[in-house]
């Protein structure tokens, strides 16, 4: 894998705008795969709901369809949600989309901010921690070994069970997915566990979860684990350009999707778009130094930004992810 600081895009293949219809969705979520893998990028990473306004239910189908349609790029879920799915189908999925990417394939695991999964596949909600807790275990078990026997509380149990296809590489990479609680990013740590933050708010309210995620591998006798920051993003050739294009995009993004607080004016967008807010929407330069800034605020080596919201046309889209890869990524590295 890439030791130099990493740059992706990742989508929940939302229907918002003029973007309504699950297949045109799919087809242009494919098109930004190929246009971040011919520009350059490292990472691509798709995510799981199951609403109405969301598109993608599974993403290891949508990342292998995206597997035939790139060469380099890796691919990644952003989130799984590991608690309403089956561990070891999940691993022989994913298995197989490491084998046809050629050794591409990530595994991001979360509790998942949304709760339409839980009753949709029998999950009694109430046991929300314990869910996940336990299949993480087995998940981290079929890892290490094509035969398998576990016992836990939440699925039957395994008996020398046989597991396959194993993947190319020789460990299938699994992150998890973090929402900002001390004790997921202590579990991440203590399980020696590459960490994703979603940074939605100031990032110095994350460097105390970074610490701890540090603290905790060092704790347990790990090395260091790997940390990824996760942000909205709009970048186009000027500041003006970039947020007068996106304002309207994202003003109804965060109507649909937080509409229990105020409404989102210019003058909030401007200001979480400014030096020191977690939004990403502004010039190449811009996003370079805001880039650099967070990383000395929480230490992380990856950063994926996430595309296409709020109905963004398509054109926009594909040209504020070949900016990301082409000027911005490689001012950031070189910067490092």
């Amino acid at each position: 894998m890439n030791d130099a600081f990493e740059i992706g895009i990742f989508t929940f293949g939302e229907l918002s705008g003029g973007a309504h219809d699950p297949r045109t969705r799919l087809e242009q979520v494919l098109e930004w795969a190929r246009v971040a893998d011919e520009a350059g990028l490292d990472v691509f990473g798709v995510g799981e709901h199951h609403r109405p306004d969301f598109a993608v239910s599974s993403p290891q189908v949508i990342l292998a369809a995206a597997a035939r349609e790139t060469e380099r790029i890796r691919l990644t879920s952003t989130v799984t949600v590991l608690s309403s799915a089956d561990p070891v189908r999940l691993f022989e999925e994913f298995a197989t989309l490491d084998l046809l990417s050629g050794g591409r394939a990530e595994l991001t695991a979360g509790r998942g901010a949304y709760l339409e999964s839980f009753p949709l596949f029998g999950q009694d909600l109430s046991r929300y921690d314990e869910y996940f807790a336990d299949r993480l275990d087995l998940l981290l078990e079929l890892r290490t070994s094509d035969v398998v026997s576990w016992e836990g509380t939440t699925r039957p149990a395994l008996h020398e069970a046989g597991v396959w296809p194993r993947p190319l590489q020789d460990e299938l990479p699994v992150w998890l997915a973090v929402g900002g609680t001390p004790e997921s990013a202590f579990r991440a740590g203590a399980l020696g566990l590459p960490m994703y933050l979603a940074v939605l708010g100031a990032p110095a309210r994350f460097a105390p979860l970074a610490a701890l995620h540090r603290e905790a591998a060092a704790h347990a006798g790990h090395p260091a684990p790997r940390l990824g920051v996760t942000s909205h993003f709009f970048a186009a050739r000027t500041t003006n350009e970039a947020r007068e294009t996106f304002f309207p995009h994202y003003a109804a993004y965060f109507a649909q999707n937080m509409p229990r607080t105020s409404r989102l004016d210019r003058e909030t967008l401007d200001a979480w778009a400014g030096p020191g807010g977690a939004l990403f929407a502004g010039s190449p330069s811009e996003i370079v130094d805001k880039i650099l800034w967070e990383r000395e605020i929480l230490g992380h080596s990856r950063f994926l930004a996430q595309v296409g919201l709020g109905g963004l046309g398509q054109r926009e889209t594909l040209k504020s992810i070949e900016l990301l890869a082409t000027e911005v990524l490689p001012e950031v590295r070189q910067a490092l």
